[in-house]
Parts: C-alpha cells; sequence; structure tokens
C-alpha cells in the first residue's frame, strides 16, 4: 500500500497526517501507525493524525500517538490538522471540526492557528502539584532549575507511579514573569519528553492562575520548541473561552510504501 503523507509541526511538536475522506486508512492496524510514527523505520513523529469527513463540521480529527494507540485531544495536533485543512481548501479563516473531546472552533492567519479547548470545569489542586483534564489528562508541577531537570526521569516515574498504565501527562514548570512560564512536558503514549504539548501548556496556565502564580488571562508559555499563548475566562471556579495560539507548520509531503 501507498500513502501520501504530509508532515507537520506545531512549536516541536510533529505530526504525520493523512487526509482520509475516503476512509481507506486501516485504522485498527496499530502497529502501522506505530511504524509511521517510529524515527528511525519510518517518517517519524510524536503522532499521526487522520482528517476524516463529518457530517456536522467541517472536517473530523483522529488521533494516534506514537505507540499506535488512539489518544486523547492533542492541542498541537488540532492546529496542525487545522493548518493542514486550509492548505487542502477545506477551510479559510474560520472553522468548525469534530474531535474525541467533542467540537472545537479555531481561526487561521497565515502560519498562527489559534484553537479553542474544551471548557474545564474544575483543577484540582494537592500540596505539590495540580491536576486537570484540557482534553487530555494533566500533572502540574512547579520545580526550579528546568533547564537541568531531568523530565525523562521524573515524568517516567510520576506517569506510571502516581498515575498507573491509563497514566497522565506530567508538565514541570518554571516561573519567569508574572505571566510567562517554562514548561517541559513527558508525554504518555510518546512515553518520553516532547518538544511541546498544546493541551500540557493549556493544563499549565489555568494551573498557574487557580494557584494564584499569575493572575493574567493571557499567559505565555515558552517549550523546548517554540512559544505558545493560551488565553481564557473564569467562572465559577471552572474556566471557558479557552485558546491556545502559536505556529503550525507543514514540514514537507512525501509517499511512503507499507
Amino acid at each position: 500500500m501507498k500513502l501520501q503523507f504530509f508532515k507537520y509541526q506545531g512549536t516541536g511538536n510533529d505530526f504525520v497526517i493523512l487526509d482520509n475522506r475516503e476512509g481507506k486508512f486501516p485504522k485498527d492496524d496499530t502497529k502501522l501507525v506505530a511504524q509511521l510514527c517510529d524515527r528511525r523505520f519510518g517518517i517519524g513523529a510524536d503522532g499521526l493524525i487522520l482528517l476524516e469527513k463529518d457530517d456536522a463540521t467541517d472536517f473530523r480529527m483522529v488521533y494516534y500517538n506514537a505507540d499506535g494507540e488512539e489518544g486523547s485531544m492533542c492541542g498541537n495536533g488540532g492546529r496542525c490538522l487545522v493548518a493542514f485543512a486550509h492548505y487542502l481548501g477545506i477551510v479559510e479563516k474560520e472553522t468548525t471540526f469534530n474531535a474525541v473531546d467533542g467540537l472545537h472552533y479555531a481561526e487561521v492567519e497565515g502560519d498562527i492557528v489559534n484553537l479553542k479547548m474544551v471548557d474545564v470545569d474544575e483543577v484540582h489542586e494537592k500540596s505539590a502539584y495540580s491536576f486537570l483534564d484540557t482534553g487530555s489528562p494533566h500533572h502540574v508541577q512547579l520545580v526550579n532549575d528546568l533547564g537541568h531537570f531531568d523530565v525523562q526521569k521524573e515524568g517516567k516515574k510520576l506517569r506510571y507511579g502516581l498515575y498507573g498504565q491509563a497514566g497522565s501527562n506530567i508538565n514541570f514548570v518554571e516561573q519567569q514573569d508574572a505571566d510567562t512560564f517554562q514548561v517541559r512536558t513527558y508525554e504518555r503514549g510518546v512515553e518520553g519528553e516532547t518538544f511541546s504539548c498544546g493541551t500540557g501548556v493549556t493544563a499549565v496556565a489555568l494551573a498557574m492562575y487557580t494557584a494564584g502564580k499569575t493572575k493574567a488571562n493571557q499567559v505565555h508559555i515558552h517549550t523546548l520548541g517554540g512559544d505558545l499563548t493560551i488565553s481564557f475566562e473564569q467562572h465559577n471556579g471552572g474556566y471557558s473561552n479557552i485558546f491556545l495560539k502559536g505556529p503550525a507548520i507543514q514540514v514537507y509531503k512525501g509517499e511512503i510504501e507499507c
């Protein structure tokens, strides 16, 4: 089977994207998905995304983790898929699409995609960390000297030790100023650190606001792969009108025999 694929990245979070509107991709073949995402024996990516037809919206997003399993919502992946839909001519400046966590609205301006995330009803604050779901589950923890922090070791320890096999994404955070934070994320499904995580930086912004670390409702996040901005509104302890904004770039396109 010959597949045409597109490679996209959003602040270094990279994805293999396929146009599956004709439904030809073998969606249950987890080994194939994992092979395509493999950085030595495949194309290489943090995940694979299918763009599919949807009766109610412009398109449907189906997301797979690099291990081949279908995953929860991916914020940077959603932004990249919107950029791909724009490239295909499916959408122009605005779109609404369906994903595993429900409907999403997005705006496109050049290489920048501003994606509306799902509402967050509650942030669970613990003594040393926060936990919340922004379409995917996220642990948020402040640390010192983030640049030298062992994200792989400590992230794996928390991902399995605290959250079990189902797991959670683990975000380590260092504050830089009143509305700016640096973030490094260990992602489940990838089972390692990624250059960026969209649902993760969204979780960080909301957790830091809830904890009183910032009073800004527009938070700037530095990741290993670039900068993202999260804006939101708070209401009765929950959050709505949450937007994740940043670049989404097509890296290349090609064909692969599989």
